[in-house]
């Protein structure tokens, strides 16, 4: 993302689809949310908003003050470096967290609209003197202020980091659809069609965990923190910044098998927790083995593939199993499910890059996984797959045993 020129906020998010992780994130924690720029400006549309907070927005003067609120609460979690709380100038409790795409804060996403104890008698004093200043009657602006819930700290905090990390996710993807739409646009000037595929394929790679799979992890992280403590709420946020971040790399580059099963296991430990014991998953890895190199990204899409097209489908539950050995001086790597199989004309859609994957990301994944492996180490390496309906699907992954990037 270097040498990228700097976007406006409203250049770069997808507004429609934030939008809608807003609206489930709301639906699932209770809490109001919102995005906003640099300034504090609305950017989304508000999401669950208080009575309190719509009717304190009616007016030119609150609309204002909430502006300053949030762009003052939006720069503290950007000196934090992360979630901050405050409390407003109508004395509710907000958090923020700062959007922030390879150093550059592009605004700040904001939830709450709570507190943390009920209010005062000198609170309720001061609400009304508010309302007055607002030109809003006092006994309407009271009752909403009354109205507002009452949370736990620790909720509103786990709630928006939850938020932050999905959020910042949607942005980057912004970002790379900026990138691959000026990259091609170049790059069909030129007829350089084969440099253009290979950029457009790697950027692709980093949207591979998909955002149908992020709402189904937030909802299932926030049903969460209703029914525990925070303590396995925090595990599965834990796996999905790592696995987020790991998903975010360069991905002209060359890890570890150790680094490539650390990601697998962060994405089946989310799966597994979503599906309770619909999915079992083993991975076995001599440790000899670890220290050998493979693209980065190259297993995930594979994992996903056998859960979304083999398990998901299957009525009882089913495994997912990884074995990785050693034949001669190759890696072999086999992705193994009991799910419902694989017709051989999907699998031959898996297999290209076509229009008849019709834009899901799975099949795009195979292929890339495929064409990344033979650019790297030659035409004898890459995936193959085999299926049997009803039986299961098997992808084999072959490479060589390669020390050095």
């Amino acid at each position: 993302m270097t040498g990228l020129p700097k976007y406006k906020l409203k250049d770069v998010i997808d507004k429609d689809k934030l939008e809608e992780i807003l609206k489930k994130f709301s639906e699932a924690t209770g809490l109001a949310a919102i995005i906003a720029d640099k300034d504090g400006v609305n950017i989304t549309a508000p999401s669950k908003f208080t009575n309190h907070c719509n009717l304190v927005r009616s007016t030119e003067k609150g609309r204002k003050y909430c502006y300053i609120s949030d762009a003052k609460l939006g720069r503290l979690s950007l000196q934090k470096g992360g979630p901050a709380t405050s409390v407003c100038h109508c004395e509710l409790v907000d958090l923020a967290a700062p959007l922030v795409v390879e150093g550059q804060c592009l605004g700040y996403i904001l939830c709450g609209q709570v507190f943390l104890k009920p209010p005062d008698e000198e609170k309720i004093i001061r609400a009304r003197k508010r309302a007055l200043e607002f030109g809003l009657d006092p006994d309407l602006y009271l009752k909403s202020f009354l109205d507002i819930e009452i949370v736990p700290e620790n909720y509103i905090y786990t709630a928006g980091e939850m938020l932050h990390i999905i959020s910042n996710y949607i942005i980057e993807l912004g970002i790379n659809r900026l990138y691959q739409e000026r990259l091609l646009e170049e790059t069909r000037r030129r007829s350089e069609y084969e440099n253009a595929i290979k950029s457009l394929e790697l950027k692709a790679l980093q949207s591979q965990v998909n955002p149908h799979f992020l709402f189904n992890t937030l909802n299932t992280a926030a049903r969460l923190a209703y029914l525990e403590n925070a303590n396995k709420t925090a595990e599965i946020i834990y796996s999905l910044a790592n696995l987020l971040h790991y998903s975010l790399r360069n991905l002209d580059q060359l890890v570890t098998l150790k680094e490539e099963i650390s990601c697998i296991k962060y994405y089946l430990y989310i799966q597994q927790i979503r599906y309770r014991d619909h999915i079992k998953a083993t991975i076995q890895m001599p440790d000899e083995l670890e220290k050998y190199l493979i693209p980065v990204m190259s297993l995930q899409p594979l994992i996903e593939n056998a859960i979304v097209h083999g398990l998901e489908k299957k009525k009882e539950a089913g495994s997912v199993n990884v074995l990785v050995y050693e034949k001669n001086t190759d890696i072999i790597i086999e992705i193994t499910d009991d799910g419902v199989g694989i017709e051989e004309k999907m699998i031959k859609i898996l297999k290209s890059s076509n229009d008849a994957i019709n834009g899901h990301t799975t099949g795009l994944g195979i292929h890339n996984v495929d064409l990344r492996i033979k650019r790297y180490f030659g035409p004898a390496y890459g995936l193959n797959i085999e299926s049997k309906l009803g039986l299961g699907t098997k992808v084999t992954v072959r490479i060589p045993k390669c020390l050095e990037r």
